[in-house]
């Protein structure tokens, strides 16, 4: 399953790791030097979700972000018991 959000479409991107050393010179030092820029790549935090899609309940990989945001619609829980509404379409 590649490592893709459902819902937004976010995707594992590539960018850079700086590494940096030496004191800042409003600290009092020569100022901050670059000493390395190595490729690394940056994940979406995907997590996997039951949502409804097109009517039917799915298992989905979805980004935390569009779940706070509230873009899925989550399918609804069972009912273990009997509603008095139920119980009148049973017994008609």
């Amino acid at each position: 399953m590649p490592r893709v959000c459902h819902i937004t479409g976010a995707k594992t991107r590539s960018g850079h790791k700086i590494t940096r050393r030496g004191k800042a010179k409003y600290l009092g030092g020569v100022g901050i030097k670059t000493t390395s820029v190595t490729k690394r790549t940056f994940k979406p935090n995907l997590q996997r979700v039951d949502a409804v899609i097109d009517g039917a309940p799915k298992r989905i990989l979805v980004t935390a972000r569009a779940i706070k945001r509230g873009m899925i619609q989550k399918p609804t829980r069972r009912k273990y018991v009997y509603t008095r509404a139920q119980k009148a379409a049973g017994a008609a």
